[in-house]
């Protein structure tokens, strides 16, 4: 899976935002706010990834447990399919 072209974030202030481009721009509906690890998995699927390589990518960054990785994954990834952000999975 990977995500659509027409999505980049900003960090602002410490946060960091989806923000549509192009065409995207006027019928992106939503505000989509992202902590650090959010964004870490944002950016890790500029490429294709499975649901298990992100779970490696945040355990070996973060330090956390490979349970509590996956669930954060699966809650990410639930995200991004419900706002369209996601293809190829």
């Amino acid at each position: 899976m990977h995500l659509k072209n027409d999505f980049t974030i900003r960090e602002i202030a410490g946060d960091y935002i989806v923000v549509p481009t192009g065409e995207n721009y006027l019928d992106f509906g939503a505000v989509i706010s992202l902590n650090e690890s959010g964004a870490f998995l944002w950016n890790q699927l500029q490429s294709d990834k499975t649901a298990d390589d992100l779970c490696v990518a945040l355990v070996n960054e973060y330090g956390i447990n490979t349970d509590v990785a996956m669930a954060d994954v699966t809650e990410f990834v639930a995200l991004l399919k419900e706002h369209g952000l996601i293809i190829n999975e």
